[in-house]
């Protein structure tokens, strides 16, 4: 269940872990079966762009059998090794990417942002960051062109560069010139695998061009010490990430 030494070093180096097959199968049944009820009975397709700037499923944030895939899969106890120590985890976060051709109304893209800093629907002043986001796979991603996620290896640390140097609040860029041009890696995987990204990662989705939504459940997981010193931990990518220090040390990366 534990993270190898190559696991955090990668983690270290890339910004990102991946643990296949994490999450048992009976938990992924409930919960996408939760999740197919609500896209089916009450999802309002004229709020498709107000789901993708938050969450789909809002009422279910707080459902026992969502918040299971995190409590109750291992996730928990990776990302408690991460970080040392976590606040406890209350909300679900649920994106979709509805297959292009069954819309009604556009669903918007996501440019290469990190999450809470200068997002669309927040004013630019606010921060609402936290350490470690922590993805489980709901339905088969095999395809880049299914509204794959898409991240930049290694761009946490020149996130961080940027927050120390050039960034202040109020900037409503998301990301530097540099990096709003990269198209990302996608994140490929099938239900029950799990992502674990450090907060300052860059990422990006786009459209699903495939014949299948792409279901992820994602939880935001916290330092406890994370809402005290929100705007050193966006210049320091590692003062979340204790257990860690002798990584960074020695990596010529950190």
């Amino acid at each position: 269940m534990s993270l190898t030494h190559d696991e955090k070093a990668g983690f270290v180096r890339d910004g990102i872990a991946v643990r296949r097959g994490l999450v048992p199968e009976n938990l992924i049944t409930r919960a996408k079966s939760l999740i197919d009820d609500w896209v089916r009975e009450q999802m309002d397709a004229s709020q498709i762009s107000a789901y993708t700037q938050r969450t789909f499923a809002p009422e279910l944030g707080q459902h026992p059998d969502l918040l299971d895939l995190f409590a109750n899969s291992g996730a928990v106890e990776l990302a408690t090794e991460l970080l040392g120590d976590i606040q406890p985890v209350t909300t679900t976060q649920i994106q979709i990417r509805i297959p292009e051709e069954t819309l009604t109304t556009s669903q918007p893209e996501k440019a290469m942002h990190v999450d809470g800093v200068a997002c669309p629907h927040l004013d630019p002043d606010e921060l609402r960051t936290f350490s470690l986001l922590v993805g489980v796979v709901l339905s088969d991603i095999s395809d880049p062109d299914g509204g794959a996620l898409r991240y930049l290896p290694g761009g946490h640390q020149v996130m961080a560069r940027w927050f120390r140097t050039e960034w202040s609040r109020g900037v409503t860029e998301q990301v530097p010139p540099q990096i709003d041009t990269e198209s990302g890696t996608p994140f490929m995987g099938k239900p029950g695998d799990v992502l674990l990204m450090h907060h300052l990662v860059p990422h990006s989705v786009g459209n699903n061009y495939t014949l299948t939504p792409r279901v992820m459940a994602y939880f935001r997981v916290s330092h406890p010490h994370h809402a005290q010193r929100r705007l050193e931990a966006l210049r320091d990518p590692w003062l979340d990430y204790p257990p860690l220090a002798a990584i960074t040390i020695a990596s010529p990366t950190a």
